[in-house]
């Protein structure tokens, strides 16, 4: 009986000791305890954001084990948990919700284990807006992949130029906040970087020629901010560039012939900006574009200067209203492109009759718009071309253009054009 209660005495002892945290734990077995400091942070970091009334240690005494934060993950490191995700806003049920006053606290940069740092729709209080911290970020330098502000109004400011301290960031998203100022060159630092995501923000000034050092960039998405200036002849090097968006802003000058470099590329969408010097993109080497959008530019010339047949992979073709002279080539369709299901060129000076080969050699086109050109002739095409693409099919504003008289009994006619008199 003496021999029992002294081992069950030894049992309840090393019981006790455990949970003091002496043990480091067994990751299998579930039984990994949290640093008191990195606990102690995590809470205090949340708290910053969601307000005070939020006690953590009462809530998720156990925020790694058995009483997980929603939004926040960990991963064991030598035998202990650590945070790694912190995901704060309205994402899922039971997410995190900032306060109408929020406070990046410094204890955010204490969790030196941190691989991605998440806000969506948290800043949102235009009354006590907020901005990104300029100091500290380098203590995540050896941890931080994935940096995303979304939906965040009342976030104002600039982008900190020590952002390009986080030498292992892999993808920096910025969408659709409050954020003013230029883009800093410091950024072009970020060499592991492999997503770029900067668009609808208030941003302005020329876009760095030192992002055309990322080599490993995928995705550069600048859109709908003010940036002027020219598209540097740097992005030449971005080789394993898949997107490129600059749209929406207020960008000059010819577009750079290293843009042919860019053999990976299958978006680039350039609408809604001011270049101009003429449709002289050399395509020869860019056969993996399927998405090529250039509308709403005064960039002048004509299409019998693009090779045409080096982009047969081409899905959507956007040239409206870019100030194009001369006629649509049969090339257009002649050589290939039977994937473009989407072709615009409304709103140029374009002359000349509408080949019918448009409907017989592109045989997925759902979409066509030739509207407000100066094109002449009679429309070929049969009734069932109409009826596939019904308004989709634009030709309007074009005085001399017609349609066969046949087709006047038909369901289906070219919206805005006349019947060929005989």
């Amino acid at each position: 009986m003496k021999s029992l209660s002294s081992s069950f005495s030894v049992m309840f002892a090393f019981f006790i000791i455990c949970l003091d945290g002496i043990c480091d734990g067994d990751a299998e077995n579930g039984t990994a305890l949290m640093v008191e400091t990195e606990q102690e942070a995590l809470y205090s970091a949340i708290q910053g954001f969601v307000g005070d009334r939020w006690n953590g240690s009462d809530l998720y005494p156990d925020p790694c084990g058995w009483t997980p934060i929603q939004g926040v993950s960990c991963d064991i490191f030598d035998g202990f948990w650590y945070v790694t995700d912190i995901n704060i806003g309205p994402l899922h049920d039971n997410s995190l919700i900032c306060d109408e006053k929020v406070e990046f606290r410094p204890q955010i940069f204490e969790l030196n284990h941190l691989k991605s740092l998440f806000f969506f729709n948290c800043f949102t209080s235009l009354r006590h807006p907020i901005t990104i911290p300029t100091d500290h970020w380098e203590r995540l330098s050896g941890s931080l992949q994935s940096l995303d502000f979304r939906s965040n109004p009342g976030l104002n400011g600039q982008i900190p130029t020590n952002f390009g301290l986080l030498k292992n960031l892999q993808s920096l998203v910025i969408i659709e906040n409050g954020l003013t100022g230029q883009i800093p060159s410091s950024i072009g630092n970020l060499a592991n970087l492999k997503r770029l995501v900067l668009s609808g923000n208030r941003f302005t000034g020329q876009i760095p020629c030192s992002l055309g050092n990322l080599t490993e960039l995928l995705i550069l998405d600048l859109s709908r901010n003010t940036l002027s200036g020219y598209l540097p002849s740097s992005y030449g090097a971005l080789v394993s560039l898949i997107k490129l968006d600059l749209s929406s802003n207020s960008m000059a000058g010819s577009i750079p012939r290293e843009i042919a470099n860019l053999k990976n590329l299958t978006l680039l969408d350039l609408r809604n900006n001011s270049f101009s010097g003429g449709l002289k993109i050399p395509v020869e080497s860019m056969d993996s574009l399927e998405e090529l959008v250039l509308s709403n530019n005064p960039i002048g010339g004509d299409l019998g200067g693009i090779e045409w047949h080096c982009v047969s992979k081409l899905v959507v073709l956007d040239l409206s209203n870019m100030g194009l002279t001369g006629e649509i080539p049969e090339s257009m369709a002649d050589y290939g492109m039977k994937r473009l299901r989407y072709l615009g060129l409304s709103n140029n000076h374009l002359t000349g009759n509408l080949s019918r080969k448009l409907e017989t050699k592109l045989p997925c086109v759902r979409a066509i718009y030739v509207n407000g050109n100066n094109l002449t002739g009679k429309l070929e095409f049969s009734e069932r071309f109409y009826e596939r693409l019904g308004t989709r099919f634009g030709a309007w504003n074009n005085p001399n253009l017609c349609y066969p008289a046949r087709l006047s009994q038909t369901s289906r006619l070219p919206v805005g054009v006349k019947p060929c008199q005989a």
